[in-house]
């Protein structure tokens, strides 16, 4: 075996690696409950986080890796213990597209800001890819089950669309804000370790 095989072999084996560990803790944050923050109107959450953090460490592949285990974490989890929500979260477009695109935004937008500071740019990421996953879900809920949606929460068809992007500004906000305290010391503390 040559040197560039085996580096090649050892790359692939810690994506790996980073892949699992992160969808464990993404999974782990939603089985606990701690994965949620609770509000009036819906659940915040940080269960995307780990998809940025593996998006900006290892690149958009692991990023959509540890997306897509979360998306289907989320079906799963909508079956096993319905909610209120929960036939629109069995519907692949919502659970698992938007959080597979978590990871290409975030790597892209981190990729992008070369010219601004580690902080900046993973705050970035941090940004972009929670507002991938929370306006994608929402978005995805709005056009395909707005008329399901209002009847679940029982206001009419045309506050549905208020309600789904309300929810979308104020979660995105607030999700962006708690994405960007986690993400930025975490990935600058393994970046450091690295070198």
């Amino acid at each position: 075996m040559n040197k560039n095989s085996l580096t090649k072999t050892r790359f692939e084996t810690r994506q790996l690696t980073v892949v699992g560990l992160l969808s464990g803790i993404s999974m782990a944050l939603g089985l606990t409950g701690y994965g949620f923050i609770p509000f009036p109107i819906a659940h915040a959450t940080i269960m995307h986080i780990p998809v940025i953090i593996g998006a900006v460490l290892e690149g958009p592949i692991v990023g959509v890796l540890v997306g897509l285990m979360f998306g289907i974490f989320s079906m799963i989890q909508n079956i096993m213990t319905p909610s209120v929500l929960s036939f629109a979260f069995m519907n692949p477009l919502v659970a698992i597209l938007p959080r597979v695109l978590i990871g290409i935004t975030a790597y892209y937008s981190y990729a992008l800001l070369k010219k601004f500071n580690e902080p900046v740019r993973i705050g970035a990421a941090a940004i972009i890819g929670t507002l991938t996953n929370t306006v994608g879900v929402l978005s995805m809920i709005y056009f395909l089950y707005a008329e399901s949606y209002a009847k679940a929460v029982k206001i009419s068809v045309s506050g549905a669309a208020k309600a789904i992007f309300g929810i979308a500004g104020l979660n995105g906000s607030i999700e962006a804000v708690v994405a960007v305290v986690i993400t930025v010391p975490i990935i600058l503390a393994i970046k450091k370790i690295r070198k």
